[in-house]
């Protein structure tokens, strides 16, 4: 887009509508390169990009652009481009406002959305079952205007998303937008383009499974930073968003207030090198003008809290996140692998691909302070089935602790935390208590480094604050159900013993010693159902 830092167009907040936003002044983050390579390539695609990431707003822009819509594009990259814009019909599907309770209701919902469209187009369809309706629609409009159509199916696998939590009910909606969207093979010869989109790729191959050629662009370099705001252009196109915040006296406690505005929102990548920030978060901030977890707060994942607590052994196993491709892309409704739901969701993102001989390694991460707070606090929340603010009191409670140096107040606050933990949720391993303590740490804001690396070893966690380091170690002895005091305070010193012995005779604080900072040695004891005891030196 053509804009300048002095110009401080309007914030597109809510408009998803590329005419509105070329006509309203609004701030436009040039994607139409993207668009020509699209139009002048394949014929079907496919594209899998989290919620409230601009999915939405690149399908009316290629409708615009099918509807011959130039001057709209003026300024833009396809303006000048050669690109004829020849008009053709376009149909829109948006699956997200189509009502999906059950199979019936979305059965009768999708006849009903294509209906109006048939009324708007003055065709004379009668109606029928979903996928009839839509060959119908796809056959009369050719016949009108004698051009080929388009098809832009938007949230295609929200009818499935919405029941995660009931399989037997997603897979029945399932069932249902296959037959929909079959269609779509059989009508190969009246068709221009076809683009789908989508939160999820879990069901692509059995829902597309007729459409061998749809291109999926979802991990394509090429297509990197088709939706989302590029780094490189935050400052062309929010510059004088900035330089307004700096006047704002909260905003004066941040020694730079784009390295902050990166850290909340930035990080998403998908190809490890591009990397982008969260469009809905950003224009929410600078709208709202304070720092806060607008995207997570704008739909809380519920089926993933319900899985996470399903398996919580699957959270702990976060923490390392190498995957490849295909693993990213084998997700079903019946099997869900949690971390390559989290990465199709926006919950996890592309660090890094290291180069190596075969198939592609992708290293995944939390993108930012957005996303890792937020979802760290729900999943206590979630896992401690206390309310939202009794997980957010516990947080300022340990912060409190940590800044005073107070260990012993932190593990009073520790057990009371894992006594909430109700029995069936709580795991049998030393990775669950790891991941549930880490995720404290992550949900208070704190940065806090896991298996760092020294000379003699791996220390499992260290936590450095501005005048404070704390060197932890953690252990874990599986306890008898119907253990005596006796023993389980034998298993604790010894747990305990081990611990301190492993940091001392492993020199983990001596990488420390010299930085000027009070050090904090701490040992963890974690018996079974989450008894917890500490020693620190």
């Amino acid at each position: 887009m053509a804009a300048h830092v002095n110009d401080k167009k309007k914030l597109p907040i809510g408009i998803q509508t590329f005419s509105e936003i070329r006509t309203g002044d609004y701030v436009y983050v040039d994607k139409t390169r993207h668009v020509y390579d699209l139009l002048k390539g394949a014929k079907y695609y496919f594209l899998s990009r989290p919620r409230r990431f601009g999915k939405s707003l690149l399908l009316d822009t290629i409708a615009e652009a099918f509807k011959g819509s130039k001057e709209l594009f003026k300024g833009l990259w396809i303006y000048d481009s050669g690109y004829e814009f020849e008009k053709h019909p376009v149909i829109r599907l948006d699956m997200s406002s189509i009502s999906n309770e059950n199979p019936e209701i979305l059965k009768t919902s999708i006849v009903s959305d294509l209906r109006e469209k048939v009324r708007k187009e003055g065709l004379d369809i009668a109606n029928g079952i979903p996928s009839d309706m839509f060959k119908n629609l796809i056959l009369g409009l050719h016949d009108k205007y004698s051009k080929k159509v388009v098809v832009l199916i938007d949230e295609y696998d929200k009818p499935i998303l919405d029941h995660l939590h009931n399989i037997e009910m997603a897979d029945a909606n399932r069932q249902v937008i296959r037959g929909f969207y079959g269609i779509l093979k059989s009508m190969d010869e009246y068709l221009r383009f076809t683009f789908i989109t989508g939160v999820t790729k879990f069901t692509k191959t059995s829902i597309f499974s007729g459409l061998n050629n749809l291109s999926d662009i979802t991990m394509k370099e090429k297509y990197a930073n088709i939706c989302g705001i590029p780094v490189e252009s935050l400052d062309e196109h929010f510059g004088e968003y900035i330089e307004h915040l700096k006047s704002h006296k909260r905003f004066q406690l941040y020694g730079n207030i784009k390295d902050e505005i990166l850290k909340w929102y930035d990080g998403y990548s998908w190809d490890g090198e591009t990397r982008l920030l969260n469009p809905f978060s950003l224009l929410n901030f600078f709208d709202q003008e304070k720092f806060h977890s607008f995207w997570y707060a704008s739909g809380t994942p519920t089926f993933l809290l319900d899985l996470i607590k399903a398996d919580p052994d699957s959270y702990s196993n976060l923490r390392v996140n190498e995957i490849t491709e295909e693993m990213l892309d084998s997700v079903e409704i019946e099997n869900i692998a949690i971390n390559s739901l989290l990465f199709q969701t926006g919950y996890l993102t592309i660090k890094d691909i290291p180069l190596i001989p075969g198939e592609p390694v992708y290293v995944l991460e939390v993108p930012n302070n957005e996303v890792g707070r937020a979802l760290n606090l729900h999943v206590l929340s979630a896992m401690t089935e206390n309310d939202f603010v009794r997980a957010g009191q516990m947080r300022l409670d340990i912060n409190r602790a940590l800044q005073a140096g107070d260990l012993q107040k932190m593990l009073e606050i520790l057990r009371a935390f894992f006594a909430s933990i109700p029995h069936n949720l709580h795991g049998d391993s030393e990775s669950y208590y790891h991941s549930i303590f880490y995720t404290f740490m992550g949900a208070l804001g704190f940065d806090m480094d896991v298996e760092v690396s020294v000379s003699k070893g791996r220390i499992d966690a260290v936590l450095e604050l501005d005048d404070k380091v704390y060197v932890m170690e953690f252990k874990y002895k599986r306890c008898p159900k119907n253990a005596s005091a006796e023993k389980k305070r034998k298993l604790f010193e010894d747990a305990l013993d081990e611990a301190m012995a492993q940091i001392s005779d492993r020199g983990y604080s001596a990488k420390y010693k010299g930085s000027g900072k009070a050090v904090y040695e701490a040992a963890f004891a974690f018996l079974g159902r989450g008894e917890i005891e500490m020693r620190q030196r």
